[in-house]
């Protein structure tokens, strides 16, 4: 069924797309009209919120090189940077708008290339229901919409199985609309939902150390997430489906050819929160099914695999000023073929955060890795995949158990 979903999503894609416009025109107009009268002039008094974080990191690896050359015979890495300054403005009682600019430099990826990371204009109509338009964050498990607050988090890296560092720029935000809202269901709770149509705008960038990416599109982007806020104090459940396709043209410089790829690919992802006083316990399992179809089979055959990704945590405030936690990740590339170690890896961590200041931390954490499924390409299949970070070595001819070392200061205001 969810083969079947991302075969012939664009198709519906295409239907939306004509639609849509005409559904939220008349849905502002409604709710303008309907609400025009409720505006006093207070209402449209601008109040900008300025918010900003720098954040500087230091990583270094025992066996395999990670984000960049990283082992301690290249002395670690401090390509670990991130910067960004934010502004919200309550425009009227129900409309919002707000927008980030965001810069970071991990290993190859980012280079201190300053982006307008979201923007949105956010009309508010009820608890229940809302609509945003602009590049908003995309709604996926339980931390995807605030992964890039440091502040907010306990680790420096969250979990990699599910909110992969190196592949922030396809996973942070979405163009287009999104509808949201909250409600009550008395004894049973409330329900938090948002559901989302865009696509995502991208750079090319290597994705595989055989092929040279020229294009990259992604012509859709749809999904949701639904969060249920039990009637048990402190715990969520959740679930969020994504469904999107990529459309990519590779060239072979060795061969002195090019080719195309589509891949269409759906992911979900369940989830579950307890939160009671100082303590945090989280556990999400999620499946992403790829299908990739090649105009060149004999250099890259079409294929169709499922991973499986997972991981549980748990954090506890002992003092005002410090936070520890614990975390295992799990990472199976594809779900059928698990043996060797380039088919998975696992991962426990441990990390200390120090709130220094109210607006100061300093954070330190240890990562024991098994396997090293998550040094190579994210979508791109090889029959022997290769890790660019380590002079483009197989997968399989890496240390198989290593360790990651990583110290992390931010200040937020």
């Amino acid at each position: 069924m969810l083969r079947w979903i991302a075969e012939n999503w664009g198709i519906v894609m295409n239907l939306a797309q004509l639609a849509l416009p005409w559904v939220l025109a008349a849905a502002f107009a409604a709710a303008s009209g309907a609400h025009a009268a409720e505006l006093k002039p207070d209402d449209t008094l601008l109040v900008p919120e300025l918010h900003g974080f720098v954040g500087q990191g230091y990583f270094v690896t025992t066996g395999n090189n990670y984000f960049d050359k990283s082992t301690f015979s290249n002395f670690g890495s401090f390509e670990m940077s991130e910067v960004g300054l934010n502004v919200t403005v309550q425009l009227t009682s129900r409309l919002r708008t707000g927008m980030q600019l965001f810069a970071r430099d991990l290993g190859p990826i980012g280079d201190y290339r300053a982006a307008m990371d979201w923007y949105y204009l956010d009309y508010k109509w009820k608890d229940w229901f809302g609509i945003r338009a602009g590049r908003v964050k995309l709604p996926f498990g339980l931390y995807n919409d605030s992964i890039d607050i440091d502040a907010a988090r306990n680790a420096i890296l969250p979990p990699q199985s599910l909110y992969p560092a190196a592949d922030r720029d396809f996973l942070q935000a979405q163009t287009g609309v999104e509808l949201y809202g909250y409600q009550h269901l008395g004894g049973l709770g409330a329900l938090d939902y948002r559901f989302y149509l865009g696509t995502i705008f991208i750079e090319p960038r290597q994705m595989s150390v055989v092929y040279t990416v020229s294009r990259l599109e992604i012509p859709y982007v749809t999904g949701g997430r639904v969060l249920w806020e039990t009637p048990m104090d402190g715990l969520r459940l959740g679930g969020s489906l994504q469904a999107l396709r990529l459309d990519t043209t590779l060239d072979v410089p060795l061969l002195m050819t090019q080719f195309t790829v589509r891949i269409p690919a759906v992911f979900w992802v369940a989830s579950a929160e307890y939160l009671m006083g100082d303590l945090l316990c989280a556990v999400e399992y999620s499946r992403w099914h790829l299908h990739s179809e090649s105009s060149n089979i004999s250099l890259l055959p079409d294929m169709a695999r499922v991973n499986e990704r997972a991981y549980a945590k748990v954090s506890y405030r002992l003092a005002p000023w410090l936070q520890p936690g614990l975390s295992y990740s799990l990472f199976f590339p594809d779900m059928d073929h698990r043996a060797g170690r380039a088919a998975q890896q696992h991962d426990v961590s441990a990390t200390l955060r120090f709130d220094i200041l109210a607006n100061w931390l300093v954070k330190l954490e240890a990562h024991y890795m098994v396997g090293t499924a998550a040094l190579g390409p994210l979508l791109v299949s090889e029959p022997n995949p290769r890790s660019p970070d380590n002079d483009n070595r197989p997968l399989s001819e890496l240390q198989p158990n290593w360790w990651l070392f990583l110290a992390k200061t931010t200040a937020h205001f």
